[in-house]
């Protein structure tokens, strides 16, 4: 059986509601780059059958930038990088709603707070709960990223109007250590249990080309499966100048796409959302991300790195088919 042959048939049987067996996901994810586009067409019928043709928009305000006491070795947010990247307390209220309501008068789903650190403080909290109080959100999700949380205060975001908490747990929890010893892999998934104990949606995913490898790549997405996770953002590394992993070169554009549909053979039916990196590291290939089992998109600037812009995204979809959700 040829590869496209094998793969089609497989993602049938997921549609069919069938759950691979583990070697078949190893086969997919030890895929050499030479074979990825074999995987397409089927990744493709996957983001199809679950997800149509209308893709999620999502966009996010940096409300809070720098001065991180954690020592994630990809973060120029962290006090331990040496970056130059800009460093600010919470940004106003007002700074906040109008973000948000710029975001609401363009086809964007959902707009999301994002704040460094560990976690906020009880003001902080209150600050951003305030901030979402204004803005109308008939149409537009609003979401928060807030960092690690406890449930008090995840019900303090709830009853602002927040519908969906990120809280990303970055890497295999096997894999963590080497990127991470200032807090645990399982303390990011508690707070994505108390967020759904909580009744958030969640949106949590991963950053991939930190030197993990295929098998931890398919062992983070078992444990989001396992989570239940109702959205899953891929972030592909960006080497920041300052940072620990300023050289790192671990992604290839076929290696991105083979990521993209390992994550929806394993989690069929969730929002696959591409957010940082995507031009960065796909270069050409960027527009195959749909092909590869992409649902969503993250558009406009990221946290710290500049982004595509919302025309050039729309314009994009129109090309390719799509339309925002």
């Amino acid at each position: 059986m040829t590869p496209a042959r094998f793969f089609l048939e497989l993602a049938e049987t997921i549609l069919a509601g069938q759950e691979p067996s583990r070697s078949e996901y190893l086969r997919l994810a030890e895929l050499p780059d030479t074979e990825v586009i074999h995987l397409l067409p089927a990744a493709d019928r996957l983001r199809d059958g679950f997800c149509g043709r209308r893709i999620h928009l999502c966009t996010i305000l940096n409300a809070k930038s720098g001065n991180c006491t954690e020592d994630c070795a990809f973060c120029s947010q962290s006090r331990r990088s040496h970056s130059a990247t800009p460093c600010y307390p919470l940004k106003s209220g007002h700074e906040m709603e109008a973000a948000a309501r710029k975001a609401a008068s363009t086809p964007i789903h959902r707009f999301s707070l994002v704040t460094s650190g560990k976690g906020p403080t009880p003001s902080e909290v209150e600050k951003i709960c305030a901030a979402a109080s204004g803005p109308k959100k008939e149409r537009l999700g609003f979401c928060a990223s807030l960092g690690i949380l406890d449930r008090e205060q995840l019900k303090r975001l709830k009853d602002a109007g927040f519908s969906r908490y990120h809280h990303n747990l970055e890497t295999a929890e096997s894999f963590f250590p080497s990127i991470c010893t200032s807090h645990t892999w399982e303390e990011r998934a508690a707070t994505v249990r108390e967020a759904k104990a909580a009744g958030f949606s969640v949106c949590c995913g991963g950053l991939f080309g930190l030197g993990e490898s295929d098998r931890q790549r398919l062992e983070l997405a078992l444990e989001l499966k396992k989570l239940s996770v109702d959205a899953v953002p891929i972030n592909f590394l960006a080497p920041i100048s300052g940072t620990p992993l300023e050289g790192a070169s671990f992604l290839t554009p076929w290696r991105c796409l083979k990521i993209i549909a390992l994550f929806r053979f394993v989690l069929p039916d969730r929002e696959i959302l591409i957010c940082g990196g995507r031009e960065h590291n796909l270069r050409s290939l960027h527009p195959l991300v749909f092909t590869a089992g992409a649902s969503g998109i993250m558009t406009g600037n990221y946290l710290t790195t500049e982004g595509r812009q919302l025309k050039d995204d729309l314009e994009m979809l129109r090309d390719l088919g799509f339309q925002p959700r």
